[in-house]
């Protein structure tokens, strides 16, 4: 509809110095429009999912962290930090938390570079720029598609094997890719480029921070997450209303909340190790911590892109 509107527009304006201008300008602006309300259509899908892997994930760890509150495990766990005092078990926790904090960062690197990988591949193919043009009920299944592997893993994770529960997570990095092509059909190789390099050195030293300060940011959950709650309904209002002000304000508000998101989810993947270690849940685990940062990730990408991307 909005691409419609914009048309009869370009027709008021041009139509009656020059028709054959008029008709070139319309079909060039609402192409421009489809494709641009397609983007942002797709950022929305993306924080959907991030706020939804959120709540669901809160669920669940309630669900598997109840047997940690019994008094028999209360009690091991105060012997097991009784026994940190010679420090042989203190290095040997160490140790532990970062093979599971390197497994989680290979985790998330790996379906970052296949997101990246299936995009590009899929954005030259006719049938990407076929669904870019014309849209259609193939092009709502492949947006929509990655919140379903979502919510497979955060409601399925109890009963998912690690084995399976990892095939989900990267099917749902593949399916991603499919849905975010549309990024090399309208930016330049180049300035995605510059982008993901820009989006990688600030995630590794917002996640680093997260990781090494003695700073509680468990508060900062709830204020983040109202912030994303927030960019999802301003972006599809600005779906709408088509403000280059409001857009920037967003795109602004977005890169500073997952910035503040990365540091919080890297502390709370860390803390989260020291509930589940020695048990079968460590594997989803450190599955599920990537998901998370992966979000972060890609989440930030697409707001810095709004900054840094140049259009084809």
């Amino acid at each position: 509809m909005l691409p419609l509107l914009l048309s009869h527009r370009v027709d008021d304006v041009f139509g009656s110095f020059c028709p054959a201008v008029a008709q070139i300008n319309k079909y060039a602006l609402v192409e421009f429009v489809r494709h641009d309300v397609g983007f942002h259509l797709n950022s929305v899908v993306i924080l959907t999912i991030l706020t939804v892997s959120a709540y669901s994930g809160v669920f669940d760890r309630r669900i598997d962290m109840s047997d940690w509150l019994n008094p028999q495990q209360r009690q091991a766990e105060a012997a097991a930090a009784a026994r940190t005092a010679d420090g042989g078990v203190s290095v040997a926790v160490d140790a532990g938390l970062r093979a599971h904090m390197l497994k989680v960062y290979n985790y998330m690197t790996s379906a970052v570079l296949l997101t990246g990988l299936v995009a590009m591949m899929f954005a030259r193919t006719e049938l990407a720029q076929d669904l870019m043009v014309n849209g259609g009920l193939l092009s709502w299944i492949i947006i929509l598609s990655p919140l379903a592997a979502v919510l497979a893993m955060n409601f399925g994770i109890n009963r998912m094997s690690t084995g399976t529960l990892q095939a989900v997570f990267w099917g749902f990095a593949v399916l991603m890719g499919l849905s975010m092509a549309r990024i090399f059909m309208i930016f330049s190789g180049e300035s995605v480029a510059q982008t993901f390099f820009a989006t990688a050195a600030a995630f590794a030293g917002l996640s680093l921070w997260g990781y090494t300060t003695k700073k509680d940011l468990s508060g900062w959950g709830s204020f983040l997450l109202m912030g994303v709650v927030g960019l999802i309904v301003a972006s599809i209002i600005n779906i709408f209303l088509g403000s280059a002000t409001m857009g920037w304000v967003i795109s602004s508000l977005g890169v500073l909340i997952f910035a503040g998101l990365t540091a919080y989810d890297t502390q709370q993947i860390k803390s989260y190790y020291f509930q589940v270690q020695g048990s079968d849940m460590v594997g989803k685990a450190a599955i599920m911590g990537a998901l998370n940062l992966y979000l972060d990730f890609v989440n930030m990408f697409q707001f810095l892109l709004s900054f840094m991307g140049g259009r084809e």
